[in-house]
C-alpha cells in the first residue's frame, strides 16, 4: 500500500514539473506574439489552459491520501487532453524540425526556436503518459480495494 503511495507521489511530482515546464515556454511565446489574432494561436492556448489544469490538479492531488486514487476518471481526461496537445503541436511543425520524436535537440536558449517546440512536444508527450499512468495505478488500486471490501463483506457474512 506505502508503495503504491509512493508510486503516485513521484508520478504527481513528474506531471507537475512538466506541465511547468510547458507552461513556461508556451507561455513565454504566447508573451512574444501577443498581438497576433488569438485564433491562429488556438493550439498553444489549448496547450497553456491543459498544462494550467495539469499543474493544479497536480498540486492538488500531490499529497498522498486514500481518495486521490479515485480521481483515475479525471486523470484519464487530462491524459487524452495532453495527447490531443501533443498531436495540434506536431500537427503545425509538419516536420519543419524534425522528426517529432527526435529530441536531440531539446533546448530551452533563445535563440533555438526549434528547440524549444521540441522541448514542448517532448514534455506534453511525457506529461501525457505520466497522467495515463496514474489512470491505470488508480483503476488498478480501486478494483484491488473494492475486491478486498467484497471479500470482507462476504466473509462476515458466512460466518453467522
Amino acid at each position: 500500500m506505502i508503495l503504491t503511495d509512493i508510486f503516485s507521489m513521484i508520478l504527481r511530482l513528474a506531471e507537475l514539473v512538466f506541465g511547468a515546464i510547458v507552461a513556461g515556454i508556451n507561455g513565454q511565446y504566447l508573451h512574444a506574439v501577443r498581438n497576433t489574432d488569438s485564433w491562429d494561436q488556438g493550439r498553444f492556448i489549448y496547450t497553456e489552459v491543459v498544462a494550467g489544469l495539469a499543474i493544479f490538479l497536480s498540486i492538488v492531488w500531490l499529497f498522498p491520501f486514500a481518495g486521490s486514487f479515485v480521481h483515475w476518471p479525471v486523470d484519464l481526461l487530462i491524459s487524452i487532453c495532453w495527447f490531443v496537445a501533443f498531436g495540434l503541436l506536431v500537427n503545425y511543425l509538419d516536420g519543419g524540425c524534425g522528426y517529432a520524436f527526435d529530441w536531440g535537440n531539446v533546448s530551452f536558449r533563445r535563440g533555438d526556436q526549434c528547440g524549444k517546440w521540441k522541448a514542448i512536444i517532448a514534455f506534453s508527450f511525457l506529461s501525457a503518459i505520466c497522467w495515463l499512468i496514474s489512470a491505470i495505478v488508480g483503476i488498478v488500486w480501486v478494483r484491488d480495494h473494492e475486491a478486498r471490501a467484497y471479500r470482507r463483506r462476504r466473509w462476515r457474512g458466512s460466518r453467522v
